[in-house]
């Protein structure tokens, strides 16, 4: 199962599109942080046309996406480039397989952020990060944990909360008929495994630990530290979609934790935390195909205005 991953999901590092030097397009570097290994501990850099600086963001790509698919779906990197935010793609430790959320991922992470900071002098500049999918969940782990924080954070339906994405997990693997569960479902259950030690029944702390949310951790350890944190978490809960296409039903999408962690968040005082709810605007390139869980649901220019909005 791990082979079949491996050959679905790997990308090359090196079909990274090749951007011309016109003064409507950024211009993109790759850097690594270790140069005999180019296919992990590296970032994918959009730099402003112009300076100074409005800021600077890191954008969290999707299990299993290189920088290269994250430019090739969205055109919010280019967007933020060119609205002045110096924008940072990362890989991290496990490379385009990175589960985000674990130790492991946020230390690889945080000497990214490390190494960008001290190689471009960004001092007092407006600090922002952001993902889609796990990359979301990435970047709200890092928020809450950041000794600097972050001047805003945002998340394009991230699983937030690993304990239900187990237990999800296991029953859509119970439901599917022999031979026919997702094969996902089944990684992603050996993997949390792996990362925990075992599963929610017997280590429920240490999925605690890896998720940005938890809806069972009735003393919201990790989400207080977001209290004051500006947040908006994009989701697309396009039900009939997922019952006719996935066999998913509300229990299975990630719509239901990211709604649940806003709404305690609101509740401890954040109203500066927000889920944008969208309809229709899931769609995959190249070839345009329908899903709710795409970069496209977010309006890429509403955003970066609310982004530099932020104090």
């Amino acid at each position: 199962m791990n082979k079949l991953f491996l050959l679905l999901l790997t990308f090359s590092f090196f079909g990274i599109p090749c951007i011309g030097q016109k003064a409507s397009q950024p211009k993109i570097e790759q850097v690594f942080l270790d140069e005999k290994d180019m296919t992990k501990n590296c970032y994918t850099i959009l730099y402003p046309t112009k300076l100074p600086y409005t800021g600077y963001l890191f954008l969290l790509p999707g299990f299993g996406e290189t920088a290269a698919a994250v430019l090739e779906q969205t055109d919010l990197p280019n967007k933020l480039a060119l609205n002045g935010i110096l924008t940072i793609i990362p890989t991290l430790q496990d490379g385009v397989l990175s589960l985000g959320s674990d130790r492991l991922s946020q230390q690889t992470l945080d000497k990214i952020v490390k190494d960008v900071r001290s190689k471009h002098q960004l001092i007092d500049q407006k600090f922002y990060v952001g993902g889609f999918s796990i990359g979301g969940s990435c970047a709200i782990k890092y928020a809450e944990n950041a000794v600097i924080k972050p001047t805003a954070v945002f998340a394009i339906d991230p699983p937030l909360d690993f304990e239900r994405f187990y237990n999800s997990a296991k029953r859509d693997i119970r439901l599917s008929k022999e031979g026919e569960a997702n094969p996902e479902n089944i990684y992603m259950i050996e993997r949390l495994e792996k990362e925990t030690g075992g599963n929610p029944s017997t280590h429920l702390a240490e999925y605690y630990k890896i998720s940005a949310y938890s809806f069972s951790d009735t003393t919201q350890t990790e989400i207080k530290k977001l209290s004051n944190s500006p947040l908006r978490i994009y989701t697309e809960p396009d039900i009939n979609w997922w019952l006719q296409e996935r066999g998913a039903d509300f229990t299975s999408i990630n719509a239901s934790t990211c709604s649940a962690m806003i709404n305690e968040l609101n509740r401890l005082g954040n109203q500066n935390a927000t889920l944008q709810i969208t309809e229709n605007k899931g769609y995959r390139k190249p070839d345009n195909r329908r899903h709710p869980h795409s970069w496209s649901i977010v309006d890429n220019d509403e955003l970066i205005q609310w982004l530099l909005q932020q104090k």
